[in-house]
C-alpha cells in the first residue's frame, strides 16, 4: 500500500538504465511519485539544490557531498571489467598524452575523476585537461572522452586508432568492479519518509530482476534510439551491472581513497553511508 508520499526521483536519460526503467515505465504507477530524467551531471545539481529527494546520480557527487546523502543498498550503474560506454577515444597511446591536451565529459564527474586516475597513476601520462561546457568533439585535442549514447556513436564510428574502456582498465589494474554511477537519498527524505523510502527501494529491485529477464525485448526496444543494432544493444546491455554487491563496494570505496588522496572529494566520503543498512 503506498504512503502517499511526494517523491522527486531522478533517472539517467541513457539506455544504460533501460533494464530498470523500462519496467518502471510500464508497471510502477505512483503518480506521488516525479521521475525526473536528465544526464548525471545535471541529476547530481538538482539533487545537491534539493530539486531532487533521491536519483541515479555520479559516484563522484556522492564522494563531493558525503554530509547530505546515503547510498541505496543492492543498485548502481556498474561494470566488472568493460562497461561498453565510457571510452577515452585518443589519436596516440595513452602513455604518450603528457602535456596533449584532453577533452573532458560535461556530463558526468565520476568519468573525469575516473580518466585522471587511470591517466595519471596507471600509465604515468600528465595531460592538460579541458572541460567544456556542453558535450562535443575533442576541441582541438588529442584524445576526448565520452559517456552513454555519444560514447556508443562515437565507438560505431571508428574514427580514433585508440580507444580505451574505462572499466575494463580499471578492472585489469585493480581486479575490481567499477561504479560509475549510484542511487543517493538525500539525508532528510532518509529522516522524514524512511517507509516512502524503502517501498521505492522494493520497486527499483523488482524492475531490475524483471529487467533483466526481458533483456532482449528491451534491446529491442531502446536500439534505435542510439542508434544501434539490438544485437549489439543486447550485448551492451548484458554488460551493465545494476547492483551494489560486496565486491562493488570495495571498487567504489576504492575509488574514493584515490580521490581523497588526490584532494578531490571530501574525506568523509568514507565510510560509506548505505540505506536500508542491513
Amino acid at each position: 500500500m503506498s504512503t502517499k508520499v511526494n517523491a522527486r526521483i531522478g533517472m539517467v536519460n541513457f539506455i544504460n538504465t533501460a533494464a530498470l526503467y523500462e519496467v518502471w515505465k510500464e508497471t510502477v504507477h505512483h503518480p506521488e511519485w516525479q521521475v525526473v530524467e536528465a544526464a548525471p551531471a545535471e541529476l547530481n545539481r538538482l539533487l545537491y539544490d534539493g530539486r531532487l529527494d533521491l536519483g541515479f546520480v555520479s559516484s563522484h557527487e556522492y564522494a563531493e557531498h558525503p554530509e547530505h546523502y546515503r547510498l541505496l543498498a543492492d543498485l548502481s550503474i556498474s561494470s566488472t571489467g568493460a562497461v561498453g560506454s565510457v571510452f577515452l577515444f585518443s589519436e596516440v597511446e595513452p602513455q604518450l598524452l603528457t602535456d596533449e591536451l584532453v577533452s573532458l565529459s560535461a556530463q558526468s564527474k565520476t568519468s573525469n575523476g575516473l580518466i585522471k586516475i587511470i591517466l595519471e597513476d596507471f600509465y604515468g601520462a600528465r595531460p592538460r585537461y579541458h572541460l567544456p561546457t556542453a558535450e562535443g568533439g575533442a576541441q582541438g585535442g588529442r584524445a576526448v572522452l565520452a559517456i552513454g549514447d555519444q560514447a556508443l556513436r562515437l565507438k560505431s564510428q571508428g574514427d580514433f586508432p585508440f580507444v580505451l574502456d574505462l572499466g575494463e582498465v580499471w578492472q585489469r589494474h585493480t581486479g575490481l568492479p567499477f561504479v560509475f554511477a549510484v542511487w543517493a537519498v538525500r539525508e532528510e527524505f532518509c529522516a522524514l519518509h524512511g517507509k516512502c523510502l524503502l517501498e521505492i527501494h522494493r520497486e527499483l529491485k523488482r524492475c531490475v530482476a524483471l529487467g533483466r529477464d526481458r533483456l532482449a525485448e528491451i534491446s529491442r526496444r531502446v536500439a534505435p534510439r542510439v542508434p544501434m543494432e539490438p544485437l549489439a544493444c543486447l550485448s551492451y546491455l548484458q554488460g551493465i551491472e545494476l547492483d551494489l554487491a560486496p565486491d562493488k563496494i570495495q571498487g567504489l570505496e576504492l575509488f574514493y581513497e584515490h580521490l581523497i588522496r588526490r584532494g578531490e572529494v571530501h574525506p568523509q566520503a568514507l565510510p560509506l553511508k548505505i540505506y536500508p543498512t542491513k
